[in-house]
């Protein structure tokens, strides 16, 4: 059984094969649509069996082949680590989105943000420290508010949505696959290199995990990406994750 991350989901591990069981929402059903959509473009879980029922969805899937990011072997070698993270990410920008079944562009997520607002189902305990309180945001709505008069300008990409390092795996020397893709869609490209930037710190400070490693730089996913970082943007996508 799988209960690294923070989904609502239950996941029993097979030889070859992985059952997901969670509750039906709009992710389960993009989850379903971008792994029929994904096959022969990216590597990913291929769909075996889908099934519906009294709220609930299943999911069986081929297991992918390797090791999640986090594992200790790949934290204490941070150069390859972010080399491995870089090339995925990219893999997916070079992918055409042209008939790609899900969009996740603000309009769309902000949406979706307003209606957890609205329904109290924003938990502000598991936000970064600083983003609600004396020195931060009073609350999840005037977060909300804050973001939607800020919508910063999108650069659109095929994204995961989730791009933290349980989601990306690692066989041997090479990234195998993406798992937990109910979040991928079209979106801003920061949406991916935010909260990839966050998982990377706090995996690497001991945050998630309770162990601390050494030899990582922030700067060293953007030079492995060749892109000059916007810290508006990654603030951004970092606030707007916090109400999911």
């Amino acid at each position: 059984m799988d209960g690294i991350g923070m989904s609502d989901s239950f996941v029993l591990i097979f030889d070859d094969m992985v059952l997901k069981i969670q509750p039906c929402s709009k992710w389960t059903e993009n989850e379903h649509k971008m792994i029929n959509w994904l096959k022969n473009k990216v590597l990913a879980p291929e769909c075996i069996f889908h099934y519906v029922e009294n709220g609930m969805d299943y999911l069986l899937m081929s297991k992918i082949p390797g090791k999640m990011s986090c594992e200790e072997e790949f934290m204490m070698n941070p150069d390859f680590l972010v080399s491995v993270i870089a090339d995925s990410m990219q893999l997916l920008w070079n992918i055409d989105i042209s008939d790609c079944p899900v969009k996740n562009n603000l309009s769309t997520v902000l949406s979706a943000a307003e209606y957890r607002v609205e329904h109290g189902l924003v938990d502000v305990n598991d936000a970064e420290p600083e983003t609600f309180g004396k020195n931060g945001f009073k609350d999840p709505e005037e977060l909300f508010l804050w973001l939607c008069d800020n919508r910063p300008e999108e650069d659109f990409a095929l994204t995961h949505g989730d791009f933290c390092l349980p989601n990306i795996f690692i066989n041997g020397s090479k990234f195998s696959g993406f798992v937990d893709i109910g979040r991928m869609g079209i979106a801003d490209r920061y949406q991916d290199i935010a909260i990839c930037l966050r998982s990377l710190r706090h995996n690497f400070d001991g945050t998630y995990g309770g162990k601390a490693y050494f030899g990582y730089e922030e700067k060293m996913l953007f030079s492995a990406l060749g892109i000059e970082p916007d810290y508006e943007k990654i603030r951004y996508y970092i606030l707007l994750d916090e109400l999911f």
